[in-house]
């Protein structure tokens, strides 16, 4: 399959080939250094893209900002209180008015429905900014971040997610893996594993590029040798707050704390795509620490999250050059 992505959407990493993925992180470490090195050439100039979002944002909303705004373009941001997305005018006819005007439009919302009705009536690209059954863009940025933390090309990596595996960030990581031959290991309860159906298709895609994959309900076990440790909060974004106390009980044994982290591999680095409840600083956190009598962190100890194994700001810093690429080669080419 080709490499070229002009006027391509993308609202799932199924979208996208391996040699995709690829031209995509070339392009994005060649843009990181020229912006490092204060030699960026503006490509994107006289360029606009939409931004929808119906779920709040701190990194999504900054790297596209930013990256449109360095490459001498615009945004425009759309959200429930000042758009009649969804309300007053449909999805599919949102796509139709915004791709007459705009160069390509993102989408971050709750259902992948939603972003697949946008791609399929759009004229431009449509990207897919955060669903709950997929995070394409943060998978990027993860991939650049590994690829910069190890030096190793992508196949010789081994990476694991542990905790609530059956939302957008467990599906990602998984199909990701498998499109790029990775080697991948998720430790979760069961119950919380992606799909039999998910899981089937990315053992499929395995079977014919080599990827490593295992589901595992020991999280030491999915640590072992890890090059990388994931996680991610363990209640998603429109979850009740009723479910924290549960959860936490459900979750406390894969929580990344020093123990766990110590069964990776020597020299292993921590990632999180924030926000991480790593202490008692957030509303958030207290209300968790209120409910169930934990003191420090949720998901990972402070203790591991302020070590210098922890990437997660450098990961954050890689969703702009990664969407820099992303728009620069949907909609220039």
């Amino acid at each position: 399959m080709s490499a070229s992505l002009k006027g391509k959407s993308l609202t799932k990493e199924l979208d996208f080939s391996a040699a995709q993925f690829h031209y995509l992180l070339n392009l994005a470490a060649e843009l990181k250094a020229a912006t490092k090195a204060g030699a960026e050439i503006q490509q994107l100039v006289g360029k606009s893209v939409a931004l929808i979002f119906e779920k709040t944002s701190t990194r999504t909303r900054a790297a596209f900002e930013v990256a449109m705004a360095q490459q001498g373009g615009s945004t425009t941001v759309f959200d429930a209180a000042s758009s009649q997305i969804g309300h007053k005018e449909s999805i599919a006819d949102t796509a139709q008015v915004l791709s007459r005007m705009y160069d390509a439009i993102m989408y971050r919302g709750d259902l992948q429905a939603t972003v697949e009705t946008l791609a399929k009536n759009s004229k431009v690209p449509v990207i897919n900014g955060l669903t709950d059954a997929w995070h394409p863009t943060q998978m990027l940025a993860d991939l650049l971040t590994m690829q910069e933390a190890s030096g190793k090309p992508l196949t010789d990596i081994k990476f694991s997610y542990v905790g609530d595996a059956r939302n957008n960030m467990g599906n990602s990581f998984l199909i990701t893996a498998a499109i790029l031959g990775m080697n991948f290991a998720i430790g979760a309860p069961k119950s919380l594993w992606p799909t039999d159906q998910l899981v089937a298709q990315a053992q499929q895609i395995a079977a014919t590029t080599g990827a490593t994959l295992q589901l595992t309900e020991q999280p030491e076990a999915a640590v072992a040798n890890s090059d990388f440790v994931h996680t991610d909060v363990w209640v998603s974004m429109g979850e009740p707050d009723s479910v924290w106390k549960s959860r936490i009980e459900q979750l406390l044994p894969y929580q990344v704390n020093s123990k766990l982290f110590s069964a990776a591999a020597a020299g292993a680095k921590f990632m999180h795509c924030l926000p991480a409840y790593h202490d008692q600083e957030t509303k958030v956190a207290q209300f968790a620490a209120s409910l169930t009598g934990i003191s420090g962190g949720i998901e990972v100890t402070d203790e591991v999250f302020q070590s210098a194994a922890n990437i997660a700001f450098e990961q954050a810093e890689n969703r702009l050059h990664t969407t820099k690429a992303l728009l620069i080669a949907t909609i220039l080419g």
